[in-house]
């Protein structure tokens, strides 16, 4: 059972271009499987041998022996016999061509007539004597020794090519992994024209493409472009869309790396690349260097279990070191991008380095209809399909959010066999994105059904009635993702900020279906655990990020991953044990105060929790606008968005 929150989850990055190899680096790809390089060897030996058969025993000669080749020279059939090296081909009168091999230490007519071959018989036949010698012939006497050193060579061969596929081979270790867009590559080139919102963010970066295309004004003028650009934003909102945007706008090369990719087991390789990488970069500027995911290799050195001298720690500094060194009339931009900023180490970001940071936020209303826009180019759309209300009902999602919905919009259509996407495959896909596909396998037992009926209707109830909290979009019972039921609740508008009370309502909201159950049933069930879950981090969130804890003050505890602000070492704390005490009371005080509102509210409406119960178990979800018609019906006000303005 889901309580969603304004927080949405957030999608991976669209990056369409295709890896091409680096036209200037030595290919480091992988070159096959010991599988694969083990039966080319054994082609290669088997064709070398073969070779070998041919030319040694392939004649079609016949053999004879000396004493029958003497019987033959007697009776007068021999017209011819060649000598060459021990071996004897007889030529008989009627042209048939005999071998026969002769003694080493005898010259043929000795041989012939020691089996009784007179001196007028030796006299009719012709004798030409012949030194063997030629390539064949050394090659058929050095094979003895030739093939075992063939066979050596082509094992080496073998393992090296397979050395090489595992990355073993120690020239490798150190080349780049960077992939390369190239500037006159236009069907993978991306302008500013292609990234929707981020208006402010290619305002920042527009400059650094002027400086790209046009340095010698800022150089006369006496300024200095910044070395580096952070990215900074959730994951999603278009980081690395916006990084290949400068590159495509500016017409320079675009190298980009992932942090990880830096970082191996082998000490010094990642420093290496980081070199190699700057020196390619260097030969080919103008150009941008990406490094998506700077916070693995950029964190805060020191606090490794590996202490100082760990592979990530000089990896980190060989960056440093090389963004140091570039020279001011060096056209190569370093660009950088992270959604936790507050890891990274204070001498990535000094002045000199990364000397701007550009944030991107997640999109508003205006920016998600634009990029929705984008996305709708290549699907046809059924007259109905309304943007605009997509864009309103997606609130918090990111560009890759936005993404993932058109394109699971157009997999709907696909799947019922239609030819344009409709609204409604839109509209469902905005739950699927959120909570996952619709399990409709997942059979609830009728009491189960019930319990999950009245923990969302407490959830809906619960919403309704507490002014801060947000209208309620959908109520379902239909299972989605890993939970049994849902209840989705949408703001009629972006928010930048949240106060005090609105967290303290939502955290109502998120035990409305808690004290449902508890009211109801008597007993609890393990369906809560995510409700209590969210509810309890968002407790110690206002307690220990935001300052809204009475008791404790406005002291912020914690940094925005949950650990301690200042500690660097592991689960280090800067502060004491009875202020960690005071936290968990304080944690709980807030958890028990929302608890007695909502369970306030349930006890005082209970008839109108069964209604809203009674009618999810016939019809399994509740719309908006049937949500408000019950409420309505049961004297209760509608939230309008002019009254959370």
């Amino acid at each position: 059972m889901t309580n969603l929150k304004n927080n949405l989850p957030v999608g991976g990055k669209k990056d369409n271009r295709k890896k091409i190899p680096l036209n200037k680096i030595p290919s480091n790809g992988i070159k096959g499987s010991f599988f694969s390089n083990f039966i080319i060897g054994v082609l290669i030996l088997f064709f070398v041998i073969s070779i070998y058969s041919l030319i040694s025993g392939g004649s079609s000669k016949l053999e004879i022996s000396i004493s029958d080749l003497a019987l033959a020279a007697k009776t007068g059939q021999i017209k011819e016999i060649k000598i060459s090296g021990g071996s004897i081909d007889a030529t008989f009168q009627d042209g048939t061509v005999k071998t026969s091999k002769k003694e080493d230490t005898s010259s043929i007519t000795e041989t012939l007539a020691g089996y009784g071959v007179t001196t007028d018989q030796m006299d009719k036949i012709k004798v030409t004597v012949s030194q063997e010698s030629g390539f064949l012939y050394w090659l058929i006497n050095l094979s003895p020794i030739l093939f075992p050193i063939l066979f050596i060579a082509v094992f080496i061969w073998i393992m090296t090519r397979q050395m090489k596929g595992a990355g073993m081979q120690a020239f490798s270790f150190g080349k780049s992994r960077a992939r390369l867009t190239e500037p006159d590559d236009q069907k993978q080139r991306v302008t500013f024209k292609d990234v929707a919102g981020c208006r402010e963010a290619k305002e920042e970066l527009s400059e650094i493409v002027d400086f790209l295309k046009n340095p010698k004004k800022f150089f006369e003028i006496g300024a200095r472009i910044p070395k580096g650009i952070l990215l900074m934003g959730a994951p999603g909102t278009g980081k690395t869309l916006l990084a290949r945007a400068v590159a495509g706008e500016a017409g320079v090369a675009f190298f980009s790396i992932s942090g990880s990719e830096f970082v191996e087991m082998f000490v010094g390789v990642g420093a290496s690349r980081v070199r190699d990488l700057f020196q390619i970069a260097k030969k080919a500027a103008p150009a941008i260097i990406f490094m998506d995911e700077i916070d693995a290799v950029g964190r805060v050195r020191g606090g490794g279990l590996g202490g100082g001298n760990d592979e990530r720690e000089q990896t980190l500094n060989q960056i440093l070191v090389e963004m140091d060194g570039f020279e001011p009339a060096e056209k190569v931009v370093v660009m950088a991008a992270t959604n936790r900023p507050d890891v990274l180490d204070p001498a990535l970001l000094r002045p000199g380095r990364f000397d701007r940071r550009v944030t991107i936020d997640l999109p508003d209303r205006n920016d998600r209809e634009e990029i929705l826009k984008i996305h709708s180019k290549t699907k046809p759309f059924a007259e109905d399909v309304n943007l605009v209300v997509i864009a309103e009902r997606t609130p918090g999602f990111s560009g890759a959010d936005l993404y993932s919905l058109m394109n699971e919009a157009a997999i709907l259509a696909a799947r019922e066999n239609r030819t344009k996407v409709a609204q409604f495959d839109l509209v469902r896909s905005i739950e699927k994105v959120m909570l996952g596909p619709e399990r409709r396998s997942h059979i609830l037992s009728k009491k189960e059904k019930e319990i999950t009926a009245y923990h969302e209707a407490g959830h809906a109830l619960v919403a309704s009635l507490l002014p801060n909290a947000d209208p309620i979009h959908k109520i379902s019972i239909i299972s989605r993702g890993r939970a049994a039921g849902y209840t989705l609740k949408l703001p009629f508008e972006d928010r930048k900020l949240q106060s005090k009370n609105e967290f303290l309502d939502d955290i109502a909201m998120s035990l409305g279906g808690y004290v449902a159950e508890k009211i109801v049933f008597g007993d609890l069930t393990t369906g809560p655990s995510n409700d209590l879950q969210v509810s309890t981090a968002l407790a110690r969130d206002m307690v220990t990020k935001y300052g809204m804890s009475e008791n404790l003050g406005p002291v912020a505890l914690e940094g925005a991953g949950g650990k301690a602000l200042f500690g660097r070492g592991v689960n280090e704390k800067e502060y004491s044990e009875e202020v960690g005490s005071m936290i968990d009371k304080e944690v709980s005080k807030i958890m028990k105060d929302a608890h007695d509102k909502a369970e306030k509210i349930v006890i005082e409406h209970r008839a109108l929790l069964n209604i809203i119960a009674k009618r999810l178990i016939e019809t399994e979800s509740i719309e908006h606008d049937e949500f408000d018609s019950i409420l309505i019906a049961n004297g209760i006000q509608t939230k309008k968005k002019e009254e959370l303005a």
